[in-house]
């Protein structure tokens, strides 16, 4: 499975992709798509849809992650904010992709076991799970990197029997049938 993680912004947008494959996650690519404020916000979506068409040609991912809005007390930042998640969510459409949607807080959660971490702390978790040392990534990077690895963690653990609390943290795989019966309830056996 290949996650494009998406952390969307009018000035700098992060992408990271993850590629899910045997148990292990590794980095496909990331980056930054960075933007004048000058420019006109038409052409700064413009070179946000550009940028991560490239991205999504090249890597090939099958799922689309994005962070959620988040709505401040700037209506004006919000409303920016939801049109260039506009042209990422029709990205993902033209491109066959499904998107799903995750709060900063839950990724956070997942990435590091604390809905409250840092950016630092996200950074230097996901550089330990993903394996890419200790550079100094931009925190669009690895934001972007957190949300696709936060897909991952929720939904193709999953499919290969990984379980995880409320929390995020990885549970023991449940026993079935007749010996976890037996090895459960030793007070019914004769």
């Amino acid at each position: 499975m290949i996650v494009m993680g998406i952390d969307p912004g009018s000035r700098n947008t992060g992408y990271g992709v993850i590629r899910f494959s045997e148990g292990c996650c590794s980095v496909v690519s990331c980056g930054v798509i960075r933007m004048k404020s000058s420019t006109p916000l038409a052409e700064r979506i413009g070179q946000i849809w550009t940028g991560l068409e490239e991205v999504v040609a090249s890597a090939k991912p099958e799922v689309m992650a994005i962070e959620t809005a988040f709505v401040g007390r700037n209506v004006r930042s919000a409303l920016i904010l939801g049109q260039v998640r506009g042209a990422m969510l029709a990205l993902a459409t033209r491109n066959g992709l499904p998107v799903r949607e995750y709060a900063p807080r839950e990724v956070k959660l997942c990435v590091t076991g604390s809905g409250a971490a840092g950016k630092e702390q996200v950074a230097s978790m996901l550089s330990r799970l993903l394996g890419f040392g200790e550079s100094s990534m931009p925190s669009d990077v690895t934001d972007a990197l957190g949300i696709a690895y936060c897909d991952i963690s929720r939904n193709a653990l999953a499919m290969v029997g990984v379980r995880r609390s409320k929390e995020g943290n990885v549970l023991k795989r449940k026993k079935q049938g007749w010996s976890a019966f037996i090895d459960d309830h030793p007070e019914l056996v004769a």
